[in-house]
């Protein structure tokens, strides 16, 4: 159960930080954006460390209220939820 929880916790946040960089990419191209229940989303199912980082990387959505307070929520409970199933 471990491995898998580890692979998965390094998949999902690998795409997560992707996806949120494709949308930066996007909008300073103008081009069609990642819509934000998609970024969401990928936070709410473990990659909240990803998107999290990302977002500060690459200076990314840090001026949105709901980022700023939604995914550091994501993240702490991510990090309960993958501290339970590590057990």
């Amino acid at each position: 159960m471990r491995t898998a929880l580890g692979v998965w916790f390094i998949f999902i946040n690998a795409v997560a930080y992707l996806v949120m960089s494709e949308d930066k990419r996007r909008a300073r191209l103008g081009r069609d954006r990642v819509p934000e229940k998609t970024l969401f989303l990928l936070a709410a199912v473990g990659g909240a460390l990803g998107v999290w980082v990302a977002m500060y990387r690459k200076r990314h959505k840090t001026r949105h209220l709901s980022f700023k307070i939604g995914v550091p929520l994501l993240l702490f409970l991510n990090a309960i939820l993958y501290g339970y199933l590590w057990k």
